[in-house]
């Protein structure tokens, strides 16, 4: 969707042992199926869960970087069977050196959100910054957006969703995602003072910025004005500098799963106070669904929409 991720509502608590996962939490970090895990560790001696009190095996952050060290090289025509005897150090060695030919296999992204989940989880800015670096090197912001980073988050998500890991993670993760937006932001060019101008903002108890930020960088990229007010924007701010910036679009997104009734009566609120300018909104898809968006305002579903807009 146009949200270019969807930020699941911090419905997760704290939980008791950051550093204890199931198998069926291994999955949802590495996308390989719990089945598949179990036979691994049979065959291959893959990994080595611990077990609690009860018998239940659990599996630690050094276990579930491993996994994802080896779903890393999958892709590059090692044996599983080979990966899975290495030693960790091994796994280190190898993924090293494949950094610098990643662009020559046939879906190097799967490598790039695993390293990053991999570093996530370590909290390793050094090896964050690193792995994101080489997919902007490599594919763009555009693509590494679409392909790396949006995965990267709704994986993540999943995970946040099923009340399995910490939000830390994500802190950790937007917020270098977030530096390497606006240092592209202030690599471009500045606007004519002749181009169509744009507001963005998140209402009030909106937070999570990276859909618009990055809107930012794909309307700087196309040569529009950007005026950018951030998030949780009280309404009231919103009026007056709308009146005083009389801006020919404004961009706002709903994100977390708020009332529709709730949304619905402030995008009437918005469409009955600023008529004069273009109004464009999206974020949750299943949210945006919901909403009626009235003559004056423009629901934008996609990237491919969006950047037709703006061309």
């Amino acid at each position: 969707s146009f949200a270019f991720f969807i930020m699941f509502k911090y419905i997760c608590q704290k939980l008791n042992k950051m550093d204890s996962f199931s198998i069926s939490q291994l999955e949802q970090f590495s996308g390989i199926k719990a089945h598949t895990i179990r036979i691994w560790e049979q065959r291959y001696n893959a990994l080595s869960p611990s077990r609690t009190e009860g018998n239940t095996r659990y599996y630690d952050n050094s276990q579930l970087r491993r996994l994802l060290n080896i779903v890393s090289l999958m892709g590059s025509g090692y044996k599983v069977s080979t990966l899975c005897s290495m030693s960790d150090d091994q796994l280190f060695l190898l993924l090293a050196a494949e950094q610098d030919s990643v662009a020559s296999k046939e879906d190097p992204n799967e490598y790039y959100v695993s390293q990053l989940i991999a570093a996530a989880t370590s909290f390793d800015e050094a090896h964050f910054e690193k792995i994101l670096s080489n997919s902007l090197l490599r594919m763009g912001m555009r693509n590494t957006y679409i392909n790396v980073i949006y995965p990267l988050l709704k994986r993540m998500g999943l995970m946040w969703a099923s009340n399995t890991i910490s939000p830390a993670y994500e802190h950790f993760s937007s917020s270098l995602i977030c530096q390497k937006l606006h240092a592209a932001i202030d690599g471009l060019p500045p606007a004519k003072s002749s181009t169509n101008s744009w507001v963005l903002f998140l209402p009030e108890n909106e937070i999570h910025e990276i859909g618009l930020i990055f809107a930012h960088y794909l309307l700087r990229e196309a040569g529009h004005t950007v005026i950018y007010l951030g998030s949780n924007l009280p309404f009231e701010t919103l009026q007056s500098a709308i009146k005083q910036l009389a801006p020919h679009n404004m961009l706002f997104f709903f994100v977390h799963n708020d009332s529709p009734d709730r949304l619905q009566e402030y995008l009437d609120l918005i469409e009955n106070n600023f008529g004069k300018t273009k109004i464009y909104v999206s974020g949750n898809d299943k949210l945006m669904s919901q909403l009626n968006a009235g003559k004056k305002v423009k629901k934008i579903v996609t990237i491919e929409e969006f950047e037709r807009i703006i061309a």
